[in-house]
């Protein structure tokens, strides 16, 4: 073979290697590419599984996907108290609902958030009543960072009236968090406003797409009550024909008269009434909400508010009462208990996850339920079999 017939192979096979070479390359680029989408969708679609753990707002920490048109995020709140915080997402509008239990619960609940409120900015914030469970959040020692001060805030509604002392460190630290949060720009109402339509408040807010946020009236917003949980703002969210009732810490009477003055339909989703008390979640309002899910935030079984068994959070009448209606009833955290050294009372002694963070998803066709420790109805877990009667609905 001639010279310049070796150099014609010579080039021939250059080029096969560079064709060969780029092939190679841009499979290469593809196989990555197709990787890096399939670990951003894991990121957003594989449940929480965080062994008892609270979210640590880590990268690499995976996250429930609120996927569908809206969603109720019910927290865990980082400590063996009972207390409520509800994060809502309706397409790109934030809300919260409370931000209990202590004010050490606010990392733990803006870690979890800050994975869905991606413009720093809550659009609505609903504060229901001046009990520290509920509102410790919002409320900080002067130059400490409340919940007001870590989100941009739109619009801020509360509680009418209150028992609390004006000059009582928790409450005067609400109000001046609160209204600094004016000062740089959120509107404030309170729930009577809003039944009213004063000042700019409407009763009714369209938040997303057709999704709508109402302000139920109540007697409690006009007229004093001995109970501070009868100063619970009460929030109907509507999704077509679908509806979700929150009622903070509303008692019977508060209950009687949210019958009386709104016409309350069907609920898909109920959040339990003051943690599951025996005082609330009665049956003039169950009757009529009849519904399909309830998730009761509280640290299940401690003792922090009774010693009596029968008692504690959720409570057997509560649990007798919803049993009629529906027995998908989700709890978020459970305490752990023991005998004090003189074998006396019982003390709190730690908690731990029950479901854990609770969400509750509603798209155009279906609610689903998805919670990040695990999907146990309350009546299949250990600690209701070990503490409650079961009624005869759910045998």
């Amino acid at each position: 073979m001639n010279k310049k017939s070796n150099r014609v192979l010579s080039l021939f096979i250059i080029i096969i290697f560079l064709i060969v070479g780029f092939g190679i390359g841009a499979v290469g680029c593809l196989i990555y590419k197709s990787y890096s989408e399939i670990q951003q969708i894991k990121v957003y679609t594989k449940p929480v599984e965080d062994n008892h753990e609270f979210n640590s707002g880590d990268d690499d920490h995976e996250h429930t996907f609120a996927s569908g048109d809206i969603s109720f995020h019910f927290l865990e709140l980082g400590n063996q108290y009972t207390g409520d915080c509800t994060y809502i997402k309706a397409g790109d509008v934030d809300i919260l609902i409370d931000a209990g239990s202590r004010a050490t619960s606010i990392p733990t609940i803006t870690s979890y958030i800050n994975n869905y409120v991606t413009d720093n900015k809550l659009e609505y914030v609903i504060v229901t009543h001046a009990h520290e469970d509920h509102y410790a959040g919002f409320s900080t020692s002067d130059g400490v960072d409340s919940i007001f001060d870590l989100y941009n805030v739109g619009v801020i509604i509360d509680f009418a009236l209150t028992n609390q002392n004006p000059e009582g460190k928790l409450y005067k630290g609400y109000v001046r968090e609160r209204n600094e949060a004016v000062e740089r720009g959120a509107k404030h109402y309170t729930a009577a406003d809003c039944i009213n339509e004063l000042n700019g408040a409407t009763y009714q807010y369209e938040i997303y797409n057709g999704i709508t946020m109402t302000i139920l009236s109540q007697r409690f917003y006009f007229e004093t009550s001995n109970d501070e949980n009868n100063y619970s703002v009460c929030t109907l969210f509507t999704q077509g024909s679908k509806n979700f009732l929150f009622t903070g810490d509303l008692e019977k009477e508060g209950e009687a008269s949210l019958v009386s003055l709104n016409n309350l339909p069907h609920c898909e989703l109920y959040k339990a009434g003051h943690h599951g008390s025996k005082t609330s979640s009665n049956n003039s309002l169950l009757s009529v909400i009849s519904p399909e899910i309830c998730c009761v935030c509280c640290c299940c079984g401690n003792v922090e508010y009774t010693q009596t068994n029968e008692n504690r959070f959720p409570t057997q009448d509560f649990i007798n009462r919803i049993s009629q209606y529906t027995d998908k009833v989700y709890v978020t955290t459970l305490g752990y208990i023991k005998y004090n050294e003189d074998n006396s009372r019982w003390q709190n002694d730690g908690f731990t996850s029950m479901n854990g963070n609770i969400v509750v998803t509603s798209n155009s066709t279906q609610v689903l339920v998805n919670c990040s420790n695990n999907n146990t109805l309350l009546k299949d877990t250990n600690w209701f079999k070990e503490n409650r009667i079961t009624p005869n609905a759910w045998k």
